[in-house]
């Protein structure tokens, strides 16, 4: 099983496609964008994504009145909307990805945002798992005839099978979740990849949000073919995801360790290597393969 994502294939016998989830840790500042995306492309990323929400449909008048104290003002509307870039961010983003040679893509957590992240012809979209349940929005992302990371946290298996009979199977990879901020690692429950794998008959991946990094490296041997973990230049920088995001030297790290697993798993055939002729004949008292007693 394979899925062609822009010019990467992904899946069984490829690397893992590697995403550093930008998301809304760029705080509203391009600059602060371009810092994350220069990160990703020399850690050696594939991809980086963003998040596009249209304010006023995906939330409430009432909700975004709501108070909430933020560098951007009192209100949480206030937030949502300093957060959200425009046109001519994306179309900087989309300019700069280009130089970097990494591609780029976002979460559409409505209808117009699909549209407008459409125009920039993305490799592939991603439905969060908050929308997973949002069957027009997986109908109208579905008819965009791009592959699809679907993110699976906080939903049942009864909702998955909902939404993969709506998205159909083709060029769909479901990513294995918890959505929780940070995750804690007896919640990870890692194994769920194989289950989707199976009950699905799709490729599966990992979308993380615990604060280390080793479980989610070791997802490659447990079959994920899409790794995703959001980036922050510091944890400690103000919002919401950045305390469940890794830092540039951890991202290098992460990807580092990624590779040296995948080459480390092989092809599963057990033979005598090269570099092991010298040490048998040096070690080995006998060969009692074809001896006669």
């Amino acid at each position: 099983m394979e899925v062609k994502i822009g010019n990467h294939l992904v899946g069984d016998g490829h690397p893992a496609y590697i995403v550093a989830e930008i998301g809304i840790n760029h705080n509203g500042d391009l600059d602060i964008a371009k810092k994350l995306i220069d990160v990703a492309a020399i850690a050696g990323c594939q991809a980086v994504k963003f998040q596009k929400r249209t304010v006023d449909v995906v939330y409430s008048k009432e909700e975004l009145a709501r108070p909430r104290e933020s560098p951007f003002g009192t209100t949480n509307g206030d937030l949502k909307r300093a957060l959200e870039f425009g046109l001519e961010e994306y179309q900087e983003i989309d300019r700069y990805c280009k130089e970097k040679k990494i591609a780029w893509f976002a979460s559409c957590w409505d209808e117009a945002s699909v549209d407008f992240i459409d125009q920039f012809d993305v490799p592939c979209y991603k439905i969060a798992s908050a929308c997973l349940t949002d069957d027009g929005l997986l109908r109208h992302t579905r008819a965009k005839g791009k592959p699809i990371l679907l993110s699976t946290g906080m939903s049942t298996l009864e909702q998955i099978d909902h939404a993969v009979e709506i998205l159909g199977k083709q060029d769909l990879i479901l990513l294995h979740t918890c959505s929780t901020y940070p995750a804690e690692y007896a919640e990870l429950n890692l194994r769920v990849i194989n289950t989707l794998k199976e009950r699905y008959g799709v490729l599966a991946g990992y979308s993380g949000h615990e604060t280390g990094l080793s479980t989610t490296i070791s997802t490659i041997p447990l079959g994920a073919c899409v790794v995703e973990r959001h980036i922050t230049l510091d944890r400690a920088m103000w919002g919401s995801d950045q305390a469940a995001s890794v830092e540039p030297q951890g991202f290098m790290r992460l990807v580092r360790d990624i590779r040296l697993v995948e080459m480390a798993l092989g092809d599963g055939v057990k033979r005598v290597i090269d570099r092991e002729v010298p040490i048998m004949k040096k070690l080995r008292r006998v060969d009692t393969v074809g001896s006669k007693e």
